[in-house]
């Protein structure tokens, strides 16, 4: 709450440069005029409420300005994706592969999916073991965050980078 929208009748005013006290609402409403600044509650659930006097709109900018650096300066980890299909051949495994250690090494996730087209579905345990010899090639680059899974005609795999 702020000026005011403040409820309570007496308040105690803290703040730079303002002797603490504890006055009634007109009285800190008045002094927060004076001072050219806002009278802003801080602590609402004690008794009396605590009201600091601050300039309330450069409070909101300053902290906007905080959460754009903290979100900037926060890593950003993409996931790549790979598609395989249960009767991939060795060369294109081979392909993916490198693609995939050159994700990881990025610092990316990578997602392998295998695609079952049609009456594919019935090689589940092909689709489960490329995943996992996929897995077993990229042990040094990477390490399984989620075993193969089945979700409708995909079966998924995620990949996360080794530190």
């Amino acid at each position: 709450m702020i000026n005011e929208h403040i409820k309570s009748p007496i308040v105690r005013i803290v703040g730079e440069d303002v002797e603490t006290k504890i006055c009634n609402i007109k009285e800190a409403l008045k002094i927060a005029e004076e001072a050219g600044l806002d009278l802003v509650e801080i602590s609402p659930n004690v008794n009396p409420p605590v009201c600091k006097l601050m300039n309330y709109q450069k409070f909101l900018y300053e902290q906007k300005k905080k959460q754009k650096e903290k979100k900037s300066k926060s890593a950003k980890m993409l996931v790549k994706e790979i598609r395989l299909g249960p009767q991939t051949d060795d060369h294109d495994f081979d392909f993916k592969l490198k693609h995939a250690i050159k994700f990881l090494e990025e610092g990316n996730k990578v997602k392998v999916d295998v695609f079952f087209k049609g009456r594919t579905i019935v090689y589940k345990e092909q689709g489960e073991q490329k995943l996992l010899k996929f897995a077993e090639a990229l042990f040094e680059y990477g390490k399984p965050e989620m075993m193969p899974q089945l979700e409708g005609k995909k079966m998924l795999m995620i990949i996360a980078p080794k530190k």
